[in-house]
C-alpha cells in the first residue's frame, strides 16, 4: 500500500502535467479498440508489455482469464459480470477485437491441475469449474507438449483456447465473427521470459510476436 501511495504522489509531481490533456479528453468518453480479458494475477501487466496508453483497452480481469459459456437462451450460465462487460464492449463501445490472455505460472491452472475439489474456498472452487473442459483436453491429448513446458503451463495455453470457444457460444459474438466485424485472439504471456505469444490457428501453436506478426494475422 505504501508503494501505491508513493506512486500516486510521484505521478502527481512528475507525470501529471503531460497526462492532463489526455485525461481531460478521456473524461468526455472512451473509445477503446480492444476488449482485453486477462487473469487477475498482478504480474500480467499489459500496460507494460503492450505499451498501451490510457483509453486503449477495455479490460476485464478475473481468476484464470475465463468467460463462462452461454446457455441455450444466449445468456451466461454463471457469473453475469463477464457477460455485462462483453455486451458493453460490443454493443456500446463497438470494439473490433477481443483478446483473451493467459500466462505462465498461473495459480488458477496450478489449482485445476492439482484438483480444484481440494480447494477450501467455495467460490474459487466453483469458479475454476470453467477450466475443467480445458483440463479434459489436456488429459486426452498431447497438445502444446513442447519440451520443457510444464503441465500447468500447457493447461494455461489450452485454457486460452477454451475461453475463446466459450466466447463464441454467445450469439452476438458468433454473428459478428461470422460477418467479419469482430476478431477474437488468444495470447499467452511467459512471465519468466517477459515475452508475449499469439495463437496461430494455421500452425496450432503459440508464436512470439515479431515484425511479421501484423501480416500473418492480416491486421
Amino acid at each position: 500500500m505504501k508503494k501505491l501511495i508513493q506512486g500516486i504522489i510521484e505521478f502527481k509531481q512528475k507525470k501529471h502535467p503531460s497526462y492532463k490533456d489526455t485525461f481531460a479528453k478521456l473524461a468526455l468518453g472512451q473509445r477503446p479498440d480492444v476488449l482485453f480479458i486477462a487473469c487477475s494475477d498482478s504480474r500480467v501487466a499489459v500496460n507494460v508489455f503492450a505499451s498501451t496508453d490510457p483509453g486503449d483497452l477495455f479490460v476485464v480481469r478475473n481468476v484464470g482469464n475465463m468467460v463462462p459459456p452461454s446457455g441455450l437462451l444466449g445468456v451466461s450460465i454463471s457469473d453475469e459480470s463477464e457477460l455485462a462487460a462483453l455486451e458493453f464492449a460490443i454493443l456500446n463501445l463497438k470494439v473490433k477485437d477481443i483478446i483473451i490472455c493467459g500466462h505462465s505460472e498461473c495459480g488458477a491452472m496450478h489449482a485445476v491441475c492439482a484438483g480444484r475439489e481440494k480447494l477450501e474456498p467455495p467460490h474459487l472452487r466453483s469458479w475454476l469449474a470453467h477450466a475443467e473442459p480445458a483440463l479434459h483436453t489436456l488429459n486426452q491429448s498431447d497438445r502444446f507438449s513442447e519440451i520443457g513446458l510444464e503441465r500447468h503451463n500447457r493447461l494455461s495455453k489450452i485454457n486460452v483456447l477454451q475461453q475463446v470457444g466459450n466466447l463464441k457460444t454467445y450469439p452476438m459474438v458468433a454473428e459478428r465473427v461470422a460477418n467479419g466485424t469482430l476478431q477474437i485472439h488468444g495470447w499467452w504471456f511467459d512471465i519468466a521470459q517477459a515475452e508475449v505469444f499469439f495463437y496461430d490457428s494455421n500452425d496450432d501453436q503459440f508464436l512470439p510476436f515479431d515484425e511479421n506478426t501484423l501480416k500473418k494475422l492480416k491486421i
